[in-house]
């Protein structure tokens, strides 16, 4: 899978224009948090990352609905499960604040997500993510936390880094 480097300029440009949007046009003081944003926007450059579950049998899945499905099959305490709810929520608030206009092809009439509410979803599975408190996971649990409360603030914020983004002259 194809991974941004910490010094690669999509890293740095997307960082940029997190941290501007964030701090600076909306007041958000919360470094962690800002940080994580960024990460998800040079995570998800590639789209095997936001494709990245695979169901038992080894099929992609593409569908909130079908990645509820697998994560109940699992131990609900395991590495898996957390990493499942972390997918979820990153996945949920990536379409719901970087590509809106998506929502309504992802929740179409003819797919499975078309009862799931992404915002609803994407903050229950940061929380679960959440809990998990222990070792590995110590340093990341509270800034999921802080995602799922503050989901919708999320959400906009990112509409905002993709029309700054937008607006930038090609070069």
């Amino acid at each position: 899978m194809f991974n941004l480097t910490a010094d690669h300029p999509l890293q740095h440009f997307f960082s940029g224009l997190t941290e501007q949007t964030f701090m600076s046009e909306m007041g958000v003081a919360d470094p962690p948090l800002v940080d994580y944003l960024s990460e998800l926007l040079s995570r998800f450059v590639h789209m095997d990352a936001i494709h990245k579950l695979r169901s038992s049998t080894g099929r992609r899945l593409e569908e909130v609905a079908q990645m509820l499905m697998e994560v109940e099959a699992l131990p609900p305490e395991g590495r898996t499960s957390r990493e499942m709810h972390r997918h979820i929520g990153d996945f949920t608030l990536f379409w719901t604040g970087v590509y809106p206009e998506m929502l309504k092809n992802l929740r179409s009439v003819l797919h499975m997500d078309h009862f799931i509410d992404y915002c609803e979803q994407g903050k229950r599975s940061y929380y679960i993510a959440s809990t998990f408190e222990g070792a590995p996971f110590q340093e990341q649990s509270p800034v999921l936390r802080r995602l799922s409360e503050r989901f919708e603030l999320c959400a906009y914020g990112l509409t905002k880094v993709r029309h700054e983004w937008e607006r930038r002259p090609v070069r």
